[in-house]
């Protein structure tokens, strides 16, 4: 029996897509239209070109998606991306747009395609809700994974409250987050302010989906490359392996006491929902329930907790605390990791250059955005969730804001030394020298909100 050149021609077109599904893959892009897509938002433009669908920058429109009219829970998702200019964009996966949110405004997480010299390509931001959860400060090494001018491999794994990227088989992102378990997926094309970006193109092909099956088809994460969990007062398997406790319960004052008392606090901190709150007095140091200090001393460790401040207040985490060194009024001395409304409390503009403002080495370092100084501290404001981690290993101390270094020193350094001579501390022996200490969380009158408190001992 003789075929004819077009049955011949159609079977080998069909071929890959019997392939796909064989294996458990769905193509999201027919290759041909935008069937299966709609636009929402900004005006951009997009079209089918060669097998891919090009997203076009156009001045004076909001960020532009386009997004399946399909909503994915738990998938596997891969596709090529081309990027030659420095337009930014991203590609939104279990997003949302409802009437109810900013008048229908997208959304939910973006993996980022970043080809700014900050270069955070495949990084996790939470577009239009809570701003950046994995920025590659976490993970320098895969700054250079894109490549500019050429094709390039992107790998999604959302799984459950696991949320893993690659780009060219690199490992990006490693998030754990419960915010959104389903959605839509949205190629973004990023609204300009620069008017030599118009016309910037970007351009995805082989997009392709699985959604069953997904446990024998998940790569191994890489394990140098660190988990970023959001989950509230619960770890994961990997913080477990990797020495993480929870220094708090979510509901009880088991592993914590007064500063000044041999017992937790009778009233004045509150834990309710998950939150452990030091309620607002008078505003003044100490002067209402206290301080309170973890039962155990910690020397080198990684602490790690979320806070949320309210207008104006004041507070702050300290370590390597000895509470027995001041019995008088006031709190209890140690280093201490500034919290505070930088923009309303008059403590932001006291001591030098900024070193009491939030996140700060208080009265001694000022916070900055250590690897790009232009971005300023990345505070997610009063009222918002902030994450603050600290990092001791053998005398050199680390303070992050949301997941971004900003005070970095060396507490038995000469320049340490020099900078407690000139501060309060100065009459407190060896301050900030000590071999352990208590970790604090401090009593400054206000009302600040804490939860998912957690530390490891290095």
């Amino acid at each position: 029996m003789k075929y004819s050149k077009s049955i011949l021609l159609l079977v080998l077109l069909l071929l890959p897509v019997q392939l796909l599904a064989q294996d458990g893959w769905q193509q999201l892009f027919n290759g041909n239209n935008l069937d299966g897509w709609t636009q929402l938002n900004g005006e951009a433009e997009y079209r089918v070109e060669d097998g891919a669908i090009v997203g076009r920058a156009v001045p004076n429109t909001p960020n532009s998606f386009l997004t399946t009219e399909q909503d994915y829970g738990d998938f596997i998702l891969e596709f090529e991306v081309f990027m030659d200019t420095q337009m930014n964009t991203g590609v939104q996966i279990r997003s949302l747009s409802t009437s109810s949110y900013m008048d229908g405004r997208v959304h939910g997480y973006q993996v980022e395609l970043d080809p700014s010299r900050r270069a955070w390509s495949g990084g996790i931001y939470d577009e239009a809700r809570r701003g950046w959860l994995y920025p590659l400060s976490s993970n320098p090494k895969a700054r250079s994974a894109l490549q500019l001018g050429q094709w390039n491999t992107v790998r999604i794994e959302a799984v459950g409250s696991s949320i893993n990227t690659w780009i060219n088989g690199v490992q990006c992102a490693r998030l754990a987050d419960e915010e959104t378990s389903e959605g839509f997926i949205g190629l973004q094309v990023h609204s300009i302010g620069d008017e030599s970006l118009a016309g910037a193109e970007v351009k995805w092909r082989d997009l392709r989906i699985m959604t069953s099956n997904l446990e024998q088809h998940r790569r191994t994460p890489d394990p140098q490359v660190r988990q970023i969990s959001y989950l509230k007062n619960e770890l994961t398997e990997w913080e477990k392996s990797h020495g993480w406790q929870l220094l708090w319960d979510g509901k009880t004052s088991d592993g914590w006491r007064g500063a000044k008392l041999d017992r937790f606090p009778e009233s004045g901190w509150v834990m309710n929902d998950g939150v452990l709150t030091i309620q607002a007095t008078d505003g003044g140091e100490a002067t209402g329930p206290g301080d309170i200090v973890t039962t155990d001393l910690y020397s080198d460790f990684e602490l790690e907790l979320e806070f949320k401040i309210t207008e104006g207040a004041n507070s702050g985490i300290k370590y390597f605390v000895d509470p027995d060194l001041n019995k008088g009024p006031g709190s209890a001395i140690g280093n201490e990791f500034q919290i505070l409304d930088d923009q309303r409390h008059p403590d932001a503009k006291m001591g030098v250059a900024g070193n009491r403002t939030v996140a700060s080495l208080y009265d001694l370092i000022p916070a900055t955005n250590l690897e790009y100084p232009y971005r300023g501290k990345p505070f997610n404001g009063v009222g918002e969730w902030n994450k603050a981690r600290i990092v001791s290993k053998d005398g050199h101390v680390e303070h992050w804001l949301n997941n971004v270094k900003v005070v970095e020193y060396d507490r038995f350094s000469q320049m340490f030394a020099a900078l407690v001579a000139y501060s309060k501390y100065q009459k407190w022996e060896d301050f900030g020298r000590w071999p352990q200490g208590h970790i604090l969380l401090q009593d400054h009158g206000n009302e600040v909100h804490y939860r998912s408190i957690k530390a490891r001992k290095l």
